[in-house]
């Protein structure tokens, strides 16, 4: 580790494809095998070993032991934010914003929350009814009509104050190029879509699949705005009917 210039040793971890490749898969916020690792890298297992070994050592991943298992998974919250921001970076600048027809940019998780096309409008109209307002710093503040609000949802705003994590923060959205909620509120609010089955995990992928039920739930948030109706149910062509 470079000691005077920490951000290098960081950087250089993070500039090669297979460790790179690796952490975009840990972004799901599951916890990994080095094999399945290694197969979502296209390496060797003892090159994914190795691998492990760096990115152990830097801090970006974390790894839990079950007998004869190993279990790996981000380190922390600000690793997978700082992944997304890098997004940012690397997306070009002519890159058009995400359709509803690409499930990765329509609605994906970042670790423990939301992120993409949906996300984002979501956290738009939780700014225009006024439940979340932006501080100078890089955060979010819950109002008091948002903690009735997110009390609605069955999540307590007044206990997630008492955690050590961040409440609500915004968190910009590499293919959107604009805020979503990240923080502890983030990852109540992807769980809340989860356990209601809102929305859905597809398969082994990041992007999740909004369902019916979902659409039936978010659709009276986004009525406003009469074009937001068609963004709801065009991103739910792919759902269930049930």
């Amino acid at each position: 580790m470079n000691e005077k210039y920490s951000i290098a040793s960081i950087a250089a971890l993070l500039a090669d494809p297979s460790r790179a490749a690796m952490l975009s898969a840990l972004l799901e916020g599951r916890a990994f095998s080095a094999g399945e690792l290694a197969k979502a890298a296209n390496i060797s297992a003892q090159s994914a070993s190795m691998h492990l070994a760096q990115l152990l050592h830097g801090n970006l991943v974390s790894v839990d032991a079950q007998g004869r298992h190993r279990y790996y998974r981000i380190a922390s919250p600000e690793v997978a934010h700082a992944m997304e921001a890098l997004g940012c970076i690397a997306l070009a600048p002519n890159q058009k914003p995400a359709r509803n027809h690409d499930p990765i940019r329509y609605a994906r998780t970042c670790y423990d929350h939301l992120a993409g096309f949906l996300a984002v409008k979501l956290t738009g109209v939780l700014e225009e009814k006024k439940w979340l307002t932006r501080t100078q710093e890089n955060d979010f503040e819950v109002t008091s009509a948002g903690e009735e609000f997110f009390e609605s949802w069955k999540i307590n705003v007044q206990q997630l104050r008492t955690g050590r994590r961040v409440l609500v923060r915004r968190c910009l959205d590499w293919t959107e190029r604009r805020d979503h909620v990240a923080g502890a509120l983030g990852e109540a609010i992807c769980q809340r879509l989860l356990s209601s089955r809102w929305i859905v995990q597809e398969g082994s992928s990041r992007a999740v699949r909004l369902t019916a039920l979902g659409v039936r739930n978010l659709e009276p948030l986004f009525l406003q705005n009469g074009s937001e109706e068609t963004i709801l149910r065009v991103g739910n062509r792919s759902s269930d009917r049930r």
